[in-house]
């Protein structure tokens, strides 16, 4: 990592922001009263330079020399186990911003920090306006001429603040602050600081979105304009909203993968290579994702928002089961091949440092969001975490008054308080459970060998079958709500500079159908991108994976078998992971 300043720069020469960034040549810039009828500045700031003061420096060059970065990770859980108390993760210290980087050895090309509040220790909490009604965020395929005509204003007036490279609410400022906390600009108590890969992952994309949404509004004098989600997992939203696809359009992204363009079917299980299937199993497939991810797969908590980063642990303990899949696939779909627009790292949506340069990042987060409230509509146990590690990690945002914040995670939890909803629309994965099975019967035993035979497995080059003993057979409805069974794939190994996919099946041999995901047999996938993991040059990460079969066992008739049969299918990079043991247990949820 380069080296950063431990103190404030003075206001760089020539380009010295003030603190309301007031611009009497540009129309885009009104009053503040003008802007939100009760917004009000809390207090005046100046700001400096970026601490490595290459704020300035080729805002516009792109550093483009490796794949996709840092989209993988853990899913599923390591432990669900009560955490212990450490201490929540602070909000990052601007003095300290440094370079962030693409991978280990590439830096990116431009400062990725923030201008710095003079005091930093003075930086207030974030209280929420009153507001006269609700923003309603709408569905992006559904929205009308008039609505798009304003959502084009907007962001083309946030462009026109580019002008000023310090100004905070400009297009490329917003995107910068994905990037620096997703690309090691950050560090806390000597870490890497990381929201992804971890429960901060859905509470800071939510503070994210809420003042990039804000923001815009001001710009059109619009205190109730609400970002479009995309909803990728509705058959009717399953391709790029044509509102993003206009070229010339302040919404349009040339840097995209130019084969998905057009009304082309999202696979929300994506890994760089394309599906050859009918577009009827393509959507077919992505329900049954979403069905595994939202519901079979993320019966707990912490399976859902990602597992315990509290603050002097390393980043990236393991992501939830939407941030792995369909979060990431999405990613990947939109950002370039890498043989197309000169990009090498999947720019712009496939690559964390460039993602929110593409207006489309906000809508595919604002439904990535959406499925927080939809998950926990679900009920169950499935509601928010209440660990106050979690509770109480904040992080650091500017305005649209373009005064900064501290913000807490405790504070974005209902986004009807935060001012906004989702406009509603049907989900039809929730009825969307498998129920065509590979098989009329169990398996036949006999013809795998046990896991104790299979593993340690030095390289899953090829599809692997084998038998494992539950630990507990016909549980009773008591039991199974207690406790969830878990699959677990122990110390599971990788090179994480690269590409990595299996499936998992239960109750198949290895002649399984992998590329038809809506069978009732279908586990789930784990996935893994190339990425920045802390100091770990070596690119060795070791990880455990775990996948909740209760709810499959019973669909496929199971549950009082003391052995079952389970079928691995490698999808990208099997000859690069190793996995030490396979067993199953019994997990208080």
């Amino acid at each position: 990592m380069a080296s950063s300043s431990s103190s404030t720069l003075p206001l760089c020469a020539n380009k010295t922001p003030s603190s309301s960034f007031t611009n009497t040549n540009s129309s885009f810039f009104a009053k503040p009263s003008q802007l939100f009828l009760h917004g009000k500045r809390n207090q005046n700031f100046k700001f400096s330079c970026n601490a490595n003061g290459e704020h300035d420096k080729n805002l516009d060059a792109v550093d483009r020399r490796n794949v996709l970065l840092g989209l993988g990770g853990l899913y599923g859980a390591a432990n669900l186990a009560p955490l212990a108390t450490a201490a929540p993760i602070p909000p990052p210290d601007l003095k300290s911003c440094s370079k962030a980087h693409i991978n280990d050895k590439t830096e990116v090309s431009y400062s990725c920090c923030p201008p710095i509040p003079s005091d930093m220790d003075s930086v207030p909490y974030y209280k929420f306006p009153s507001m006269p009604k609700l923003r309603i965020r709408p569905a992006a395929h559904a929205a009308d001429e008039e609505y798009i005509a304003k959502y084009q204003l907007a962001t083309s007036r946030m462009r026109e603040l580019d002008k000023d490279p310090f100004d905070p609410l400009g297009f490329k400022q917003q995107a910068n602050i994905h990037c620096a906390y997703c690309n090691g600009a950050y560090k806390i108590g000597g870490k890497e600081l990381q929201v992804h890969f971890s429960w901060l992952f859905f509470p800071f994309h939510r503070w994210y979105l809420y003042f990039y949404e804000r923001i815009l509004g001001s710009l059109i004098n619009d205190p109730t304009f609400g970002l479009p989600y995309w909803n990728w997992d509705h058959p009717k939203g399953m391709r790029i909203p044509p509102m993003f696809d206009r070229e010339g359009s302040s919404l349009y992204d040339e840097k995209r993968n130019q084969s998905h363009r057009n009304g082309t079917i999202i696979d929300l299980g994506h890994f760089g290579q394309e599906v050859q299937t009918t577009q009827l199993q393509q959507m077919t497939n992505n329900l049954t994702i979403m069905y595994r991810q939202m519901i079979t797969n993320a019966p707990c908590p912490l399976l859902f928002f990602g597992q315990p980063y509290p603050l002097g642990t390393d980043p990236s303990p393991g992501m939830g089961t939407i941030e792995n899949i369909p979060h990431t696939p999405v990613h990947i779909w939109v950002g370039s091949r890498l043989d197309e627009n000169n990009t090498k790292h999947g720019e712009d949506m496939g690559n964390f440092y460039s993602a929110g340069l593409d207006p489309l990042f906000y809508s595919h987060h604002a439904n990535v969001d959406r499925m927080w409230s939809e998950w926990k509509a679900l009920g169950g146990k499935r509601r928010d975490l209440t660990h106050k590690d979690w509770l109480n990690s904040e992080f650091f945002f500017y305005d649209e008054n373009r005064n900064p914040f501290r913000v807490k995670v405790r504070d974005c939890l209902d986004s009807k308080k935060m001012g906004f909803d989702y406009a509603p629309m049907p989900t039809p994965w929730r009825n969307f459970k498998p129920i065509r099975k590979s098989n009329a019967g169990k398996v036949n035993l006999s013809s795998v060998p046990p896991a104790s035979r299979v593993f340690p497995l030095s390289k899953l080059d090829r599809a692997i079958s084998f038998s494992i003993d539950r630990p507990s057979s016909s549980r009773t409805q008591q039991e199974k709500n207690e406790q969830e069974e878990m699959l677990t794939f122990n110390n599971i190994k990788y090179d994480d500079s690269k590409y990595i996919r299996f499936d998992v099946f239960l109750n198949v041999d290895k002649t399984v159908n992998a590329d038809e995901l809506d069978k009732a047999e279908y586990a789930g996938s784990y996935t893994s991108l190339p990425h920045v993991h802390g100091d770990n040059v070596s690119h060795v990460t070791s990880v455990t994976f775990q996948l909740a079969i209760t709810e499959l066992l019973e669909d496929i008739g199971l549950e009082d078998e003391d052995t079952i049969a389970v079928t691995v299918v490698p999808k990208k990079g099997g000859e690069e992971i190793s996995i030490e043991a396979v067993e199953i247990k019994l997990v208080n949820c």
